[in-house]
């Protein structure tokens, strides 16, 4: 499933509220200094700031590490939330994300399908996991997001939480 701004009727298949439970993971991948790599963040930022998933797990990192193929065995759902580049995603996309090993567990920035692959292999246990990536525009070594930027975030969590 790939659910698109420019589409936000077929978002009612994500609620937060399906992830208000300690079985799950909201992970925020990005980076607050680099401008629109911090989109990840400040989406964690704003959902510790309601009242939608008190119970569920909340983790914000630079980058995906290997180690969170561990991290998700444990977990019946995850939610990662990261910046794009993709001119193809206007405001922000949702996806459903299958594992697939690629070369990137090799390199600095392992994919989110390599650590679901390795955890499946390792574990022989995969939860369900969707990407929500949010459009971004600069990642120069500065604070805070660029304005188109900061209205994508706030589109894509109007659409999520209106789930609710």
């Amino acid at each position: 499933m790939s659910v698109c701004a420019d589409k936000p009727a077929a978002l009612s298949s994500l609620s937060l509220g399906d992830y208000n439970a300690a079985s799950c993971l909201v992970y925020g991948i990005g980076n607050a200094g680099r401008q629109d790599d911090g989109l990840g963040w400040a989406f964690i930022d704003w959902l510790e700031g309601t009242p939608l998933c008190p119970e569920a797990e909340i983790q914000r990192h630079y980058q995906l590490h290997l180690e969170d193929a561990d991290l998700l065995r444990y977990k019946t759902r995850a939610l990662f939330v990261d910046a794009t580049r993709d001119p193809e995603v206007k405001r922000f996309r949702v996806e459903r994300v299958q594992p697939k090993l690629d070369f990137s567990f090799t390199s600095h920035a392992i994919s989110l399908p390599s650590v679901m692959a390795t955890c499946e292999q390792c574990f022989g246990y995969l939860p369900e996991v969707h990407l929500l990536t949010i459009r971004g525009y600069e990642w120069a070594l500065k604070q805070g997001l660029t304005a188109p930027a900061a209205r994508n975030l706030k589109t894509a969590i109007a659409e999520i939480a209106a789930g609710e």
